[in-house]
């Protein structure tokens, strides 16, 4: 069942094939470079990489405006490039998921130019058309202040066309039969070609009904199942990773109440929280968060992050709760972006501070789910916030000391390298930090190797323990007669504090696998522990023989 479910204890590692590696010299990462590249990602620990999308586009989008589903764009190689950087991954032991982008697509796609120019193609009723300017025009945007309205007119078809992001991505009308054989068909080409799965973006756009007509959004939960019983029929353990920002009431539509649609969804519920938490050491929401989405099937799967290649959303956080957050990581304008959320990358938002974000990211490998790391914030990249919108955390990753990074031999990348400050390349780069005993590369190593050897996260039950402190977390998880105690201090400042394992007698051992000193508990059964500002401890219980004690049920 292990193997079957491969996700539930996996590293994910996010990337971006153009800001990665350039082999081919003209600026722009390309899957030769990549291919180049995969021994790192295997030396870190990496057991699966997430590839944003890399298809035909006009690249108005960070291309995510597809104008061909079937194809590479040209920049970064060709099908045959992709299928040597699969096989490539596979002997590493590496799995692929790429992005799978069929709410909409591109305005140059040809669907849509054979929709827009004959009103009886087979391909008008693929999206969704009004004659009249829809009273609810200029709402439901996804980029408000710089988006002005989710219905656009089209002179060639003298309609109006929905579109849930910019207007050059007209949505597909997902509801249509045909649109949804198609989308299958694009599954099971890349399917083919030696993918894992896929992250499905924008979910519940994708299954929420469309047109003029919908006052209030109607969700088709059925069409998850359809997806997930074509990828198990075509490959068995190939997956969906939903990203899917919804409330935990909802959570069980989107993975089935018998695990029969989304095998994994992104946990946009906690990671807002503990960005509440990381900013006020008030870990109280945090742990109400991870009960509220505790509920799910014995196959499903959260995806647990911190950044990611979108701003970091914190519109599920009440007005209050968001302001505290906006002050301590993003006070000024520049740092905000469409009137809820943070564009910068993570070591910029904490400061700098090593302490601060190796315990973030030690908080976040241990909470329930799957860890999913996005690429740089192993060496601790920054930002470079003069440029657009979400580009200023989208820079090409920085190899080394070389000109633009090691990452191309171009004179002009695609988004420039940063070179300025204390993040910039000459500082921050992996052949220095592969070098020092004590870099954050090093230390993150260390942590993909200690999380997989505890799978206990990913597969067992976790209980939220009382420390005295609601800036002390303490997280015991249990799975198959094992069990690990898991302690991070929030604050800025050193905390004692006592803890009952709460396990009987085999919780007077804890043995430390992190950094730390074991701990014996006193007459009363429970533990002090002296945690230094923004300390972790990672305990097993009992004993480093638990693989002895591990039952098979």
């Amino acid at each position: 069942m292990i193997n079957d479910l491969w996700y539930k204890n996996a590293v994910i590692y996010c990337l971006s094939v153009e800001t990665f590696m350039d082999a081919n010299g003209d600026g722009i990462g390309d899957f030769q470079g990549l291919m180049r590249r995969l021994d790192y990602l295997a030396g870190l620990g990496i057991t699966a990489i997430w590839l944003m999308p890399f298809q035909a586009s006009p690249g108005k989008d960070d291309g995510y405006d597809i104008s061909d589903y079937y194809n590479v764009d040209p920049r970064y190689g060709t099908l045959g490039d992709f299928v040597e950087f699969t096989h490539g991954a596979k002997q590493r032991g590496i799995r692929v998921l790429i992005d799978l982008v069929v709410n909409h697509t591109s305005d140059q796609h040809p669907w849509f130019q054979e929709a827009r120019r004959d009103p009886t193609s087979r391909y008008r009723d693929w999206y969704v058309w009004s004659e009249q300017k829809p009273e609810n025009a200029d709402q439901g945007m996804v980029f408000p202040g710089v988006q002005k309205s989710t219905w656009t007119y089209d002179q060639a078809a003298k309609a109006y066309y929905f579109h849930r992001f910019y207007d050059c991505q007209p949505d597909l009308n997902t509801a249509n039969p045909h649109v949804q054989a198609e989308i299958l068909k694009i599954m099971g080409f890349w399917i083919q070609l030696g993918v894992s799965g896929f992250r499905m973006d924008a979910v519940p756009f994708i299954i929420a009904k469309k047109g003029a007509a919908v006052k209030k959004p109607a969700e088709q939960f059925d069409m998850l199942r359809t997806f997930r019983e074509f990828l198990q029929w075509r490959q068995g353990d190939s997956i969906i990773l939903a990203e899917a920002n919804v409330l935990p009431e909802t959570d069980l539509d989107y993975f089935g109440e018998d695990g029969d649609r989304m095998q994994m969804m992104f946990n946009f519920q906690v990671n807002q929280a503990l960005f509440y938490a990381l900013a006020t050491a008030d870990t109280g929401p945090l742990v109400k968060a991870m009960e509220k989405t505790r509920a799910r099937p014995q196959t499903a799967q959260w995806g647990l992050f911190l950044r990611n290649h979108d701003e970091l959303d914190l519109g599920r956080l009440s007005e209050k709760q968001r302001q505290a957050v906006f002050a301590a990581f993003g006070p000024d304008k520049s740092m905000q972006l469409y009137d809820r959320g943070i564009r910068r990358r993570l070591a910029p938002m904490l400061k700098d501070s090593a302490p601060y974000i190796r315990m973030a990211y030690s908080l976040m490998f241990s909470l329930p789910g799957t860890p999913v790391l996005r690429y740089g914030d192993e060496i601790a990249m920054g930002d470079d916030l003069s440029l657009p919108e979400r580009n200023c955390a989208r820079t090409p990753m920085q190899w080394s000391r070389e000109p633009n990074a090691g990452f191309t031999k171009h004179d002009k990348p695609v988004l420039p390298v940063i070179t300025k400050g204390p993040y910039g390349y000459q500082h921050v780069n992996v052949a220095a930090q592969r070098r020092d005993p004590q870099s954050m590369l090093n230390w993150t190593e260390r942590l993909i190797r200690m999380r997989k050897e505890a799978p206990e996260i990913g597969w067992g039950d976790f209980t939220c323990l009382d420390a005295g402190d609601p800036g002390v977390l303490a997280i015991r998880y249990d799975w198959r007669n094992n069990a690990v105690l898991i302690v991070h201090n929030l604050h800025s400042k050193p905390v004692e504090v006592e803890i009952d394992p709460d396990v009987g007698e085999q919780g007077n051992l804890l043995i430390d696998i992190a950094d730390g000193d074991n701990s014996e508990a006193d007459d009363r059964g429970k533990h002090c522990l002296l945690l230094e500002p923004y300390a972790y401890r990672w305990f097993r219980v009992g004993g480093l023989d638990y693989l002895l004690r591990r039952t098979e049920i």
